[in-house]
């Protein structure tokens, strides 16, 4: 098979056959850069960070398990720098292409993974999500894909970044391909796409959709209204009472910091390379004052009493995954540091409470995708996932 797009990482590619037989048998899948392939490095995004570190033994928990569901491996995928990056340019492995939305970013930093199942290179694709990492880069290729409840799955050979935001996640093009695999990963049966099975309350957090560019709220309203009807039961509502701004600057006081402490021995012996955005990422982690931690630490406690008051058992809320389809590629940081930041607006929420999050495609502005979001209870991922089917349905 011959990657045209840039999807993944350059050199030999690894291939593993899935067990026969397995739920999966006949997909196929890739593995972004940070999950550990038994054999082969694990690059991480960043050229140095290979440097002088054993080869794995074993696969990371995720590929081994959709490996013993049948699925087969066919390579590992471009990530931005050891995840830090939202848009998915990479200055040591180029950009991969976006098939959706062409001479646009595919959104990071799980970039390669997306990329490549937007471009039916393979069936699904392993990808992280610490701050939005899964989310915006579904949103922006036009693809389903999950941020599971936080701590739920083993990431065990997964890289980490911000441990107390990481998560494992994986996209799809069609809601059947990405039941069967949220099936394998999650450990359970999805619900039949029913109305008793379903979800019978649906918040619509307005200030979601007031943040976002008003094309895309726009874009997102028949959506909206097909889940609505599938509900059956809606309302409007605030998400971030404290504002969306708010919410965000709390993630960003939060991730950092762990992040430097990640990486803080690697940069203290290897100075090793880094893209200017990315150091300077690490660089205000290291920097972070304790009053300004001790903050977003209050703040991450009120976002989890505010979804947790809002997401009891049998409700979702939906939202604008991006505020804005995928930006041009290559433009300069000046520009691009904005887009960062709206963003975490509208993905912060993931790292800072940890509930279930999955992006549906099914819109678009001038053939660019946008996708629209839904949140559930912590462990009600399968549900969230039904949800997506039935929006499958009756689209």
């Amino acid at each position: 098979m011959t990657d045209d797009i840039g999807a993944f990482v350059p050199g030999p590619r690894v291939r593993i056959e899935g067990r026969a037989g397995g739920p999966l048998a006949g997909l196929t899948f890739a593995a972004k850069d940070l999950f550990d392939v038994a054999g082969v490095p694990t690059g991480g995004g960043n050229h140095d960070w290979p440097t002088g570190r054993p080869l794995p033994k074993k696969n990371a928990w995720a590929v081994q398990t959709l490996l013993e569901a049948g699925a087969t491996l066919i390579g590992k995928t471009i990530t931005d720098e050891v995840s830090l990056g939202i848009l998915g340019e990479n200055a040591f492995d180029g950009t991969p292409v976006n098939v959706r939305a062409p001479g646009r970013v595919p959104g990071g930093s799980s970039s390669g993974s997306a990329a490549a199942v937007a471009a039916g290179l393979c069936d699904t694709a392993l990808g992280t999500d610490t701050g939005g990492s899964v989310r915006v880069p579904a949103s922006f290729c036009g693809l389903y894909g999950i941020r599971p409840t936080h701590g739920r799955l083993d990431v065990t050979g997964m890289l980490p970044q911000a441990p107390t935001s990481d998560t494992t996640g994986w996209f799809a093009r069609d809601a059947e391909t990405f039941a069967r695999v949220s099936s394998a990963l999650l450990g359970e049966a999805i619900p039949a796409a029913l109305p008793t099975k379903l979800p019978n309350k649906l918040i619509v957090a307005v200030d979601a959709f007031g943040f976002a560019d008003a094309d895309v709220a726009e874009a997102l309203q028949p959506m909206v209204q097909r889940l609505a009807a599938i509900v059956g039961n809606s309302r409007e509502e605030i998400m971030a009472p404290q504002g969306l701004s708010v919410w965000a600057r709390a993630q960003r006081s939060l991730q950092p910091v762990e992040a430097y402490a990640t990486f803080k021995d690697w940069l203290d012996h290897g100075n090793p390379r880094f893209a200017f955005s990315v150091a300077k990422a690490l660089v205000m982690g290291s920097m972070t004052p304790q009053v300004d931690q001790t903050w977003a630490a209050l703040m991450r406690q009120e976002v989890r009493a505010r979804l947790n008051y809002l997401l009891p058992a049998g409700t979702i809320l939906c939202l604008p995954t991006t505020p804005f389809p995928a930006p041009l590629r290559g433009q300069p940081l000046s520009v691009l540091d904005p887009l960062r930041d709206r963003i975490t607006c509208l993905c912060a929420q993931g790292g800072l409470a940890g509930h279930p999050q999955v992006n549906i495609p099914g819109a678009t502005i001038d053939g660019l995708p946008v996708g629209l979001s839904i949140l559930g209870a912590r462990g009600s991922d399968a549900t969230l996932v039904a949800v997506a089917q039935a929006m499958e349905k009756a689209a």
